[in-house]
């Protein structure tokens, strides 16, 4: 029997959480912590040898829905903390993805699974950007956005908003992620914005705030300047602690940082997760984050988007 295994990295973002949603621009980068699945045909559906309900997986069930298939048996191996605002579950969705489209003989062109993989997460959390899932598909660094950054890989709309996706070059930077361990899932910390942003003119300017913040960090890469990125990056961490989308334990490892950073800040939804430090001073940072109960991790950039074999 042939089975079919995929991965996908995760991501961080550099400048446009929760912006993004409403359109604004963002800049994200994969990160080499993969998610992958192994799967082949069965009598039922089943996750790691165990009889489940694909109703309570609901990235699988819809990607399922689409290709009319026979039950899978899938296999899950993910080294990207769930609910840490690393993308695992766009991980989840491209991975997945790519393997049912590889095991129908359907296309697996990057397009192809970024629009697939990105109607999963919105189906499962209700609202969302293509974000996370373009990053898992393509890789390396990707705009959302922003005209004139990089190569123009796809637009993708959902209801009012429409995203123009980039491939852009990131220059060789070093970042360390910090993690609090705390797990804190995407849908309510999008929802709980939304809300702020519709009840309030304030919280709908700090949002376009983010949005022009995400613009000058996309001028700064394109620079080079590791100074101007830092500072932009930890304005971006007060604006999105104003939409309450910070915690005591984010903003402990954002301070603790700073002095060994260019900037720091939240990275992903917030309430938990991670937040990011630019450096040249990869080992004092991960100290000053453990010294706060936080998990260091120094990432590699020029990482790989999806891919898929079978054995």
């Amino acid at each position: 029997m042939t089975d079919v295994v995929a991965s996908a990295p995760g991501k961080f973002v550099i400048l446009g959480e929760h912006a993004v949603v409403y359109g604004k621009p963002a800049i994200t980068v994969a990160i080499d912590r993969r998610f992958t699945v192994k799967i082949r045909k069965g009598p039922e559906f089943m996750i790691n040898n165990e009889p489940a309900d694909i109703n309570q997986n609901p990235h699988l069930k819809y990607i399922s829905s689409l290709h009319d298939s026979v039950p899978v048996s899938v296999f899950m191996d993910s080294r990207i903390p769930p609910g840490s605002g690393l993308g695992s579950s766009a991980a989840l969705s491209a991975a997945f993805s790519m393997a049912m489209r590889t095991m129908n003989g359907l296309k697996t062109d990057p397009e192809s699974i970024a629009r697939e993989s990105f109607d999963a997460e919105y189906y499962a959390q209700g609202r969302g950007s293509p974000m996370d899932t373009s990053t898992a598909v393509h890789g390396h660094g990707i705009a959302l956005n922003i005209p004139n950054c990089g190569e123009k890989l796809w637009t993708i709309d959902k209801n009012s908003n429409s995203w123009d996706i980039y491939g852009i070059d990131i220059p060789q930077m070093t970042f360390v992620i910090g993690y609090t361990g705390i797990r804190a899932p995407t849908g309510p910390l999008v929802e709980k914005v939304r809300k702020y942003k519709d009840s309030n003119k304030f919280a709908a300017d700090v949002i376009d705030e983010i949005g022009d913040v995400t613009l000058e960090g996309m001028e700064a890469i394109k620079r080079n300047d590791l100074v101007r990125l830092g500072e932009l990056m930890t304005h971006d961490h007060k604006l999105l602690s104003i939409l309450g989308v910070s915690c005591d334990e984010l903003n402990k490892l954002v301070d603790v940082t700073l002095p060994y950073s260019y900037g720091a800040k939240l990275t992903g939804s917030g309430g938990g997760g991670c937040m990011i430090s630019l450096t040249d001073r990869p080992d004092e940072v991960s100290k000053a984050i453990l010294s706060r109960g936080g998990v260091p991790i120094i990432i590699s950039t020029k990482v790989e988007g999806v891919r898929a074999s079978m054995t």
